[in-house]
């Protein structure tokens, strides 16, 4: 079986940005609910079978207690806002498991649901549908995969070697040094994305990189100013990578069977008419249950 992992947020984001407005029975924004309800269903419709989708139920966590500047609710559209608890609902709804993180986030559910469907012999693969770097962290091989549903690109490991220079176990370390403005981290000032795939593609972890330039087995352009950036913010490069590094011990499903799709409840039909779309409760009753 193949098991597909969604980043809800990611996908409402998108949806918002992407599709027309549309607004449902009370005069509600709801184009990016609407949208991201029928991509699932194309997914169902696709053939796929075991289905679970993280959200971040608030945009906070514990995260924002480790680094003052780390990502906030604040900025973000209150017609996009209001949709995310909507979204969940809806989602249930139509017989979709979600995770709804408060102190964790929804990139963390993913990473733990990847690793927990990973013990399963029966799992073929595990399809990760967000394009974020820091789920790169979680590729393995061909059997743990991320794919942007947008580009409709798959990368396994060998392509996130070949998009970052460096391979999934190093990833944390090389988003401490190149920073994340998306989760609002600055990283180590002087590191780009080449001179940090080059030195971690050589010592993987910031640990190992050794503390003069001179030692380096790499050839870095500007190598002595990044060696001594980095020398002067070594422990605040750790943090960063805190920040970046997935959690993996979060309980999210106990058994995979959780995941497979039964078909819409009975509530979806409600929640498709007051979204001013009955055909997603005509499309979502049509598809064969796949237990």
């Amino acid at each position: 079986m193949r098991v597909h992992l969604i980043d809800g947020t990611y996908e409402l984001f998108r949806h918002f940005y992407g599709v027309p407005k549309q607004a449902d029975t009370q005069g509600h924004e709801a184009g990016a609910i609407i949208g991201v309800l029928g991509s699932v269903l194309g997914m169902l419709e696709g053939g796929a079978t075991h289905i679970g989708v993280a959200t971040d139920h608030v945009i906070e966590s514990f995260r924002n207690d480790l680094w003052p500047g780390y990502k906030t609710s604040a900025g973000i559209d209150p017609p996009l806002l209001a949709q995310f608890h909507p979204l969940e609902d809806a989602l249930r709804a139509m017989g979709v498991v979600v995770w709804a993180m408060v102190e964790f986030e929804a990139d963390d559910a993913l990473a733990a649901a990847a690793r927990r469907a990973a013990d399963s012999a029966e799992v073929e693969q595990i399809i990760i549908c967000t394009p974020d770097k820091d789920l790169s962290q979680c590729v393995v091989g061909e059997r743990i995969v991320q794919l942007d549903r947008r580009k409709r690109e798959t990368r396994n490991e060998q392509g996130v070697v070949a998009r970052f220079g460096v391979g999934p176990k190093s990833i944390p370390d090389y988003l401490a040094l190149v920073g994340d403005s998306a989760d609002g981290f600055p990283g180590i000032r002087g590191w780009g994305e080449k001179a940090s795939g080059a030195v971690l593609g050589r010592y993987q972890h910031l640990e190992r990189i050794p503390a003069t330039a001179t030692a380096w087995e790499v050839p870095v352009r500007g190598a002595a100013r990044l060696s001594a950036a980095l020398e002067e913010n070594r422990p605040l490069a750790r943090l960063f990578r805190t920040l970046a590094t997935l959690r993996t011990d979060i309980p999210v499903f106990k058994d995979l069977d959780e995941l497979r799709w039964r078909g819409p409840t009975p509530d979806f039909e409600r929640v498709a008419q007051h979204l001013a779309t009955p055909g997603l409760w005509d499309r979502a009753r049509r598809i064969p249950p796949t237990d």
